[in-house]
């Protein structure tokens, strides 16, 4: 993790993709890409010049995207669907369940532009509810990156991961928190900070704040511990459960609705294995609406702040 939050490159974790897809499409003839219409968005259009051969533009036809790129799965491709998240998989959620994950097939399903930093594109643009209607599906991996560097290398990991994958991040540029030698492996979630009052689970962008609150709880002497859970299915239920009978106290915080996402699945781990006092915070039940990526990140109370508030409310 980077020595010091005040001053961070910020990138974006789309450009990672595109990054991974080009050295994946170097190292390995069987990688293919598809698009919905979006390749400059998505980062896919590097890819699309370099390998035009292993690139399918579909159109505004995601579900097709997704038949396609099962079809090519099951013939021995590793297959890279991209698009917004509204509308994969918010739009191909069928496909995605029968032709993808009933097949158990080797698609990697990529979206950018999730959640609330989609920013002035508004409600109708902004994923709040993937994390819940894809870690539902059978045979799903599930896989929230919370930077540059770690979109990247879960892009790298996901084209060795034998079967579907689902990796979502948003269209700004955002803190890199990590480092290029930051060990990640799907379903290990990483401790960023030791703590013993109160342990803060983020996911995506939220690290970043769960970072910041844990540097300013320390300031009042409470000492946090902060766990980056980028994998949200196959959640890592011995890295939670360790932390939580340690400190007693769980928040989690992510770019989603509360219900069904990362709050959900850590609740779940706890209420089975070791209940303690749990906050969790996300978009409240609502739509996004239109705004900065600050403004609509704030006025849903996902920042440093809130954290700290759910926490004092813990203690």
């Amino acid at each position: 993790m980077a020595n010091s939050l005040e001053k961070l490159e910020y990138k974006a974790c789309r450009d990672g993709y595109g990054g991974a897809l080009l050295e994946l499409g170097k190292k390995n003839k069987n990688v293919v890409v598809l698009c919905a219409d979006l390749e400059e968005s998505t980062r896919t259009i590097d890819f699309a010049k370099k390998y035009p051969k292993r690139f399918v533009e579909v159109g505004v036809a995601e579900q097709n995207m997704i038949g396609i790129g099962a079809g090519l799965a099951l013939e021995g491709k590793i297959t890279f669907c991209s698009s917004f998240a509204v509308f994969s998989p918010g739009r191909n959620w069928e496909q995605i369940r029968i032709s993808v994950c009933y097949n158990n097939a080797n698609v990697k399903i990529v979206s950018s532009h999730a959640g609330l930093n989609v920013g002035e594109d508004g409600a109708t643009h902004q994923a709040l509810e993937d994390l819940a209607t894809m870690r539902v599906i059978p045979n799903m991996t599930v896989i929230a990156p919370c930077d540059y560097l770690e979109a990247k290398k879960a892009v790298m990991a996901a084209a060795k991961y034998k079967g579907p994958v689902y990796i979502r991040f948003g269209r700004e540029k955002t803190p890199v928190i990590t480092l290029k030698n930051t060990p990640f492996k799907i379903g290990k979630a990483q401790i960023l900070r030791q703590g013993k009052d109160v342990t803060i689970i983020a996911c995506g962008l939220m690290v970043y704040e769960a970072l910041k609150a844990a540097e300013e709880l320390a300031t009042k002497k409470i000492s946090a511990e902060v766990i980056n859970c980028h994998t949200i299915k196959p959640i890592d239920k011995n890295t939670i459960i360790r932390s939580a009978k340690k400190t007693k106290r769980v928040v989690t915080i992510e770019e989603h609705e509360v219900n069904g996402g990362l709050g959900s699945a850590v609740a779940e781990v706890l209420v089975q294995n070791y209940p303690v006092k749990m906050e969790i915070i996300g978009v409240p039940d609502k739509f996004g609406e239109s705004g900065t990526a600050k403004q609509l990140l704030d006025k849903y109370g996902l920042n440093a702040n809130s954290i700290i508030k759910s926490v004092k409310k813990l203690l």
